[in-house]
Parts: structure tokens; sequence; C-alpha cells
């Protein structure tokens, strides 16, 4: 007896496992179907949606810009990497340069490098005028940056105030007479003789190897304009009237000059003196 109610208990408990069992397989299978249903619309939503922002994010290039990355791609990539993203050991990023930099370095023949040195060195532009600017305008709408105003750059500028700016922010390096200077570490300030109306410009915007950026905030537009005409004006227009220039490099090699040519006719002046006594 004690037999047939245990038995008929087991089976009443595996009647009412039954269904909690299939209660609980329905509920995983709804949730794998519901996960399975989301993770679809997910990635209908994502294969609509996605190409709309990566159109966004990377705009095509114009025409400029394109013929400016054949010729990066060519002439430029080794050192700064395929996206200009920058090679350790070779080159940094331009990402955020601008075209400034690149109408100053490449326009001047600094770029590309001969080989690595502590300073890049003025040569004969390997560009032509309109390679550069393709240069440029890849870069700036690769990344951005500070960009040469078009059209005169010297419009409406003050030789006077240009003198006062220049003699400020620039005569430290560069000389009162523009000749340039030896600075630390191998580096050097260049000669402005050689340098163009946008050149001048593009340096004061991108700073390139020891010269400090001036920006808008520092120098004003109008007031770059002034140290521009000043430069290209009264510098480079200045016949010496004084007579030698001994490198136009300031009061020190004028010092210089003048001790030791007057201790020497000081010197020559007593020993004749002294002989005819």
């Amino acid at each position: 007896m004690t037999s047939d109610n245990d038995r008929r208990r087991g089976l009443l408990a595996r009647l009412r496992g039954r269904p909690a069992a299939r209660s609980r397989g329905r509920r995983r299978l709804g949730a794998a179907f519901r996960l399975i249903a989301a993770l679809t619309l997910a990635g209908g939503a994502y294969t609509v949606f996605a190409p709309g922002v990566q159109a966004q994010e990377n705009p095509p290039l114009t025409g400029a810009a394109a013929e400016g990355r054949a010729l990066f791609d060519v002439s430029c990539v080794t050192c700064h990497g395929r996206n200009a993203q920058g090679v350790e050991g070779r080159g940094p990023s331009l990402i955020g340069v601008g075209s400034a930099s690149v109408e100053f370095q490449v326009g001047s023949g600094r770029m590309p490098m001969a080989r690595q040195e502590a300073q890049a060195m003025r040569k004969p532009p390997v560009f032509t005028d309109e390679q550069v600017r393709q240069l440029g305008q890849y870069i700036q709408e690769l990344g951005g940056g500070p960009q040469v105003p078009q059209g005169n750059l010297r419009e409406g500028a003050n030789l006077a105030t240009g003198g006062e700016l220049f003699r400020i922010n620039c005569s430290q390096c560069h000389a009162f007479g523009g000749g340039g200077g030896a600075l630390s570490s191998g580096k050097y300030a260049p000669s402005l003789a050689p340098a163009s109306d946008a050149q001048i410009y593009a340096a004061m915007l991108s700073g390139p190897q020891n010269m400090p950026v001036f920006g808008d905030n520092q120098i004003t537009p109008e007031q770059k304009a002034d140290i521009i005409a000043y430069i290209q004006e009264s510098l480079k227009a200045d016949q010496d009237q004084g007579g030698f220039n001994l490198g136009r490099y300031g009061p020190s090699t004028e010092g210089l000059a003048i001790f030791l040519v007057g201790i020497v006719a000081l010197v020559f002046t007593s020993l004749w003196i002294a002989g005819k006594s």
C-alpha cells in the first residue's frame, strides 16, 4: 500500500514538473528569439545609416586636393605616412598643420629634405607653385589648420608700425637687418632676403623650426601686413648708406669689427710714435 502511494506521489510530482520545465523552455526560446530580432534590427539600421555617416566624416576631396594627394603619395608618404599621420624617426604628423605650413616648407624648398639634419635648409623648390598649392589643399582638407589669406598681403600696411613690431618680435633671432643668426643645437634663424610675402606670412602662422607661432591673437592680420611691408620695402630696399653692412648681423658684429680695427690702429700708431721718439 505504501509502495502504491509512493508511486502515485512520484507520478504526480513528475506531472507537476513538466509544465514548469516547458514554461522555462518557452521563456528561453522567447528570449533567444527576441535577441536575434534585436540584433537583426540593429544590423539593418547600421547598414542603412552607416554609409551616410561615413560620407559625412570623410567627404570627397576637391580636384586640387586630389591632385595634391597623388603628389603626396609619391613624394611625401615615406616620411609622413600614408594618411599624413607621421612616421616615428622620419617625419611628424601633418594633421592640423594647415596649408600654411606646406606653403612655407615646400614652397621654400625645405621639403622634401635631402637628409635628416638639425634644421631643414632652404634650397630650390622641387615642386611648382601650382603643385605646392595642390599639396597644401590636400593637407588642409585632410586635417584643417591655418591658411595664408589670398590677395595682396601688404595692402594698407604701415611701415613705421611694421618696423616697431619687427624689432620687438623678430629682430632677436633674425637680427635688426633681417640677415638671420645662429641659435642653439646647430639651428639658426635664416636670412629673410629670399622670403616672399606668402612665405613670411606662412612662417608666422605655422612657426617652423625654432620660430614661435604668431597666431592672429598674438599678431593680428593687419600687423602681419605691416611686418611684411617693412621687411620687403624697407629692409630689402635699404642700400646701406653707412658703408659695408658686415652681413647685417647687428651691433655685436659691428662692435667686434670696430674693436679689432680700432685696437690694431692704436697699436700701430703707438709703435710709430715710439719709433719716431
